[in-house]
């Protein structure tokens, strides 16, 4: 197997990992309790409360449209992992349903369900995003926007167009604790997706202006071996030029650069920012 195929064969795996974990939270803890994290399986939820269709057929019927738009837009290859991910879910709803059967709930409370039924689905659709696909409706939409507007991550849209569904759907029941349970879950759901997409492997990106930049950028890269740039600066007020430094750190390195810029300069005008990923040397590698 060549590392394409390689590549290709554990994305699969990411998606059908992700989707039977969506489908659990499901079946275990949201549809039991009425509770409809937006998009259209929240949808599906209100809809066989209302007329009885199964979720898993409502599911199917809504997202081929949002799956041909997908080919179209965002090409073969991530319309055919749409296209498998979207039936993944349906299929492991249904699955679950008939293993445990209609009707089974692990728990009546609406917050335990809210919550626990967030995280496991938002690891769900998480693994789904990291492995390049969706699971069509609202995440599928999000995925469309993210190509127009990509300095909004998917799991942010997913959760604006999630959260008027969410609205829709409580006046649909007209039960308000519908919505106020059914926007926690969304929530959680959101924040556990992103922090499977993004993970931990955050950095710190620092932003140095001082009248010693010379001695702190050669502090920097001879103490914590960390590349730095200069970038050229004039104060508007002083109208003196002033040399930027930048560099980028990990976590554990923090503390060190504060604290050298300090025993140099403690005048020094320092901003700190958190950049969620770095690629090149001395961090992550670009892939291919």
């Amino acid at each position: 197997m060549n590392r394409s195929n390689y590549k290709i064969f554990f994305e699969y795996i990411g998606l059908t990992v992700g989707c039977t974990l969506m489908g659990l939270g499901l079946v275990l803890f949201l549809e039991p309790n009425t509770i409809a994290p937006g998009g259209v399986t929240g949808l599906a939820i209100v809809i066989q409360r209302l007329i009885g269709l199964p979720i898993d057929i409502t599911n199917l019927a809504i997202n081929v449209p949002l799956f041909i738009a997908g080919i179209f837009l965002l090409g073969s290859a991530f319309g055919a992992k749409t296209a498998y991910s979207t039936v993944m879910l349906s299929a492991s709803i249904r699955f679950f349903i008939t293993i445990l059967g209609e009707g089974y709930v692990v728990t009546n409370d609406l917050l335990l369900s809210a919550v626990y039924g967030g995280v496991i689905m938002g690891v769900g659709i998480g693994m789904v995003f990291r492995s390049g696909g969706t699971t069509g409706g609202t995440d599928l939409a999000g995925a469309i926007i993210n190509k127009y507007f990509p300095s909004v991550s998917i799991p942010k849209l997913m959760m604006i167009l999630d959260l008027m569904v969410v609205i829709v759907a409580g006046l649909v029941v007209k039960n308000v604790e519908t919505s106020l349970y059914s926007i926690i879950a969304l929530y959680i759901l959101v924040q556990m997706a992103d922090f499977i997409v993004e993970g931990l492997n955050y950095s710190k990106a620092f932003y140095i202006i001082s009248n010693h930049s010379d001695e702190i950028g050669k502090k920097i890269i001879s103490e914590l071996d960390r590349g730095v740039t200069a970038f050229q600066g004039r104060g508007f007020y002083t109208g003196a030029d002033r040399d930027i430094l930048m560099c980028v750190v990990n976590r554990a390195q923090v503390t060190k650069v504060k604290d050298l810029v300090y025993e140099i300069d403690e005048n020094a005008f320092v901003m700190v920012t958190t950049t969620h990923e770095v690629l090149g040397e001395g961090f992550k590698k670009i892939k291919n």
